[in-house]
């Protein structure tokens, strides 16, 4: 018992020794500098469509619907879902499947389609910053794919994440499909709320 007591002494010492070998001693006067280090925000649990929300840290309470909206002048609706959020933020793969395309386009900027591995549904991220993905690399959900940007006609405006979703009929190509609207898929909420 003795012995115990001797080495549990010695254990504690050398703890003591070790954890002051860690303190840094400042000179009388100088306030210790402190770094703030942010969390990294999780992915967003999936919806119950499956879906995660595609831009890193951004809540479900944030999204709001604006699909249908007029734009070009009145000429075209929006059947889509724009996510405000800082330049460079990271932009999420909403569901796993295939880069089938990188395409620059004048309205869109850069952008990525990701079609699903049954093939019957792609998603489209446009106006993003930079692309970390090429066409033809299997991606999972929640993955970092892009990130966040102004590209294309969001030129000079808001940075932020144009989002849809499109269902597909066997055979139909990146560009084609029928679109959905994201809100509810995304946000567990009717269009509209």
């Amino acid at each position: 018992m003795r012995r115990f007591g001797l080495v549990a002494g010695l254990v504690v010492v050398a703890l003591l020794a070790l954890l002051v070998s860690r303190v840094r001693f400042l000179p009388a006067g100088q306030a210790p500098r402190v770094q703030a280090v942010a969390p990294k925000p999780a992915a967003a649990p999936p919806a119950s469509s499956g879906l995660v929300i595609p831009v890193q840290g951004i809540p479900a309470a944030a999204l709001h619907s604006n699909w249908g909206e007029p734009r070009g002048d009145g000429t075209r609706e929006h059947h889509a879902i724009d996510i405000l959020a800082p330049k460079g933020t990271p932009v999420l793969a909403a569901t796993s499947g295939t880069v089938e395309k990188q395409f620059e386009s004048e309205l869109g900027g850069h952008t990525l389609y990701v079609r699903t591995p049954d093939g019957a549904m792609v998603t489209y991220y446009a106006h993003l910053d930079t692309i970390g993905v090429p066409e033809g690399a299997a991606v999972h959900r929640g993955q970092p794919i892009a990130t966040v940007g102004d590209s294309g006609s969001a030129d000079g405006g808001a940075p932020h994440l144009h989002f849809e979703v499109k269902r597909m009929a066997p055979g139909e190509g990146w560009w084609q499909g029928a679109n959905v609207d994201p809100y509810p898929l995304l946000a567990g909420k009717p269009a509209g709320s």
